[in-house]
């Protein structure tokens, strides 16, 4: 199977349980919940997405012939620092191309892997950390993983019923928009009203960092 990639490169991981370990980001081309154009977006289930998935042409992309060049080339972007190899697998949706071939394929060179899913296709077994992050009006197949991370507000999603879901961690990450110091403010309300989540930030946006 061949992989059709927007970008791949180096940083340190923004969000969530794993905030600030370094990783190799994998963005996958397309997803299922919104074309990634801005001529569509009223109409998509998901509206809110803030990064551009569309294509091969960002840094690091470009269409991978079979896993073990896909795997190389993360191997490459890592470098030589030696232990505690991570990547992210994410989109768009990554669930539209991850197979068995490139989770073994990135195992053999050492890596622990990580997705983040919007969690509407089964995730691949053999990951290391899978993060589901729900969109309202979409049906998540995928209620169990290691992190829920949940975008807020979002009009339609029912707490009640998504907190019963089998996850480790479960986080509440402010809506980043024109709006975003209301979100901001709804989310710590909501974490201090159920405690069972807990506030997640884009830490990389604060940093400058991709």
């Amino acid at each position: 199977m061949s992989y059709a990639v927007k970008e791949l490169f180096l940083t340190l991981q923004g969000e969530g349980v794993n905030a600030g370990r370094r990783a190799v980001f994998v963005r996958f081309a397309g997803c299922n919940l919104w074309s990634g154009r801005e001529e569509d977006r009223a109409h998509a289930v998901c509206r809110f997405c803030d990064t551009d998935f569309v294509g091969t042409d960002g840094d690091g992309g470009g269409k991978f012939a079979d896993a073990g060049a896909l795997a190389d080339t993360v191997a490459q972007a890592w470098g030589e620092a030696g232990d505690g190899r991570f990547t992210v697998l994410t989109g768009g949706e990554p669930m539209l191309q991850v197979d068995d071939a490139l989770v073994d394929a990135l195992h053999a060179r050492g890596f622990s892997v990580a997705m983040e899913s919007n969690g509407t296709l089964p995730a691949h077994p053999g990951l290391d950390w899978l993060c589901i992050s729900p969109k309202a009006g979409s049906i998540v197949v995928q209620r169990t993983g290691d992190e829920l991370k949940l975008v807020w507000p979002q009009t339609g999603i029912d707490l009640h019923e998504i907190e019963r879901w089998d996850f480790a961690h479960r986080l509440i990450q402010p809506l980043d928009d024109r709006d975003a110091a209301a979100h901001q403010a709804a989310a710590i309300a909501l974490v201090m009203a159920r405690p069972v989540w807990r506030l997640s930030l884009q830490t990389h946006k604060l940093l400058g960092l991709r």
